[in-house]
């Protein structure tokens, strides 16, 4: 089953409603016709039924062998769900200046069926849209390798980073490759070569200490998260009760970076501390909520790491990746082989994981120093 519907939480006149994204098709039209009281929102760009579970049977019924139903956005966070939805529409319906081209629907609308995070799709059309006014006389077909790299050359020469340059080229070839399907129409334009930079890594020490100095319970559990399960900060906001698997001692992490899953181990002692934590906050939904049941904010996560930090007299930056960071090298320092480090921290290739090797401490320590061998006596 090639074509695919996606459910997606909406609210309309107030009125909890369930969205479907689709890629228009005959079968899918012929289905959707069929369906009793289905409706279509312009605003929203999505066909819409009363969200109760009458209908939702309907759906799955109906679609049920022809068309793969897409749950995962249906089933997670509602509320997140309505605010991507929010989003997308706010990219589509923005203010623009007088005379801006702006990004074409169709990879605005292509960005959605990929299911690209809002944090990227804002950053694709942005920068594409700086791409497209850079040359407001051509049409965008008669673009070619020619301009974008002289484009590139001018991003250079004002001292845009390579990181951001990086992100204008895959905006550039998302359009042309993903939204007008020209498979690798400009895969000799090169990229800037990236730097190597080594992540920085707490002690054991040091973490133990942030840990001891802490003494609300919830900043305590947040910190010992990050480290002992190897979250990154998105993970950790999105983690829910029902993610934790105590008899087998892993947690389940739910549409991570790429929209990946995976599991992670859960310690004995991090369960224990999380009970705790739990009698005595009673969270609903999420693990780590904020005020009102609400997601707990990122900069909320960041504020709590760098005041554990300074507590423990920590005098360098510190931030919650750093503690994702200490967790995979001290796996890697115990022992743990590259492959196993890999799948817990959820990279897509061991060249990702083997950057911890440059900064693990247990193979320097088998080396002796020349400086020993010297003879210091007076």
């Amino acid at each position: 089953m090639h074509q695919h519907i996606s459910l997606k939480h909406l609210v309309i006149d107030g009125k909890k409603q369930i969205g479907l994204q689709y890629k228009p098709s005959k079968l899918i039209s012929k289905l959707l016709n069929g369906l009793k009281g289905v409706k279509y929102s312009e605003e929203f760009g999505l066909a819409y039924l009363a969200n109760n579970r009458q209908n939702f049977n309907l759906i799955v019924e109906t679609f049920r062998g022809l068309v793969w139903l897409d749950m995962k956005y249906f089933l997670g966070n509602a509320k997140g769900q309505q605010e991507e939805i929010q989003c997308m529409r706010d990219l589509r319906n923005r203010e623009l200046p007088k005379n801006w081209r702006s990004c074409p629907k169709a990879y605005i609308e292509k960005l959605e069926l990929k299911h690209y995070s809002i944090r990227t799709g804002q950053v694709y059309v942005h920068a594409f849209e700086h791409f497209i006014n850079h040359y407001k006389e051509l049409a965008l077909w008669a673009i070619g390798e020619e301009e974008i790299r002289s484009y590139l050359m001018q991003l250079l020469h004002e001292g845009y980073s390579d990181s951001t340059i990086n992100q204008h080229i895959n905006a550039i070839k998302f359009y042309y490759e993903v939204v007008e399907g020209m498979p690798n129409r400009f895969y000799s334009i090169e990229r800037p070569k990236a730097k190597q930079k080594l992540p920085d890594v707490l002690s054991a020490e040091e973490i133990q200490q942030m840990i001891d100095l802490t003494r609300n319970l919830k900043h305590k559990t947040i910190i010992s998260l990050l480290y002992g399960a190897g979250l990154r900060r998105s993970e950790l906001i999105q983690l829910q009760i029902s993610h934790i698997d105590s008899k087998r001692m892993v947690l389940q992490i739910k549409n991570a970076k790429g929209g990946k899953d995976r599991i992670v181990m859960l310690s004995k002692q991090l369960l224990l501390l999380m009970r705790d934590y739990y009698k005595a906050y009673k969270p609903k939904h999420f693990l780590i909520e904020g005020q009102f049941g609400k997601n707990y904010t990122g900069s909320s996560i960041v504020r709590v790491v760098q005041m554990a930090a300074k507590r423990a007299k920590i005098n360098r930056k510190v931030v919650p990746h750093t503690l994702r960071h200490s967790f995979a090298t001290h796996l890697l320092e115990a022992g743990t082989d590259l492959r196993s480090i890999q799948i817990l921290m959820g990279h897509n290739s061991t060249k990702t994981t083997e950057i911890y090797t440059h900064v693990a401490t247990s193979r320097l320590q088998k080396v002796i120093s020349p400086f020993e061998s010297l003879n210091l006596g007076s």
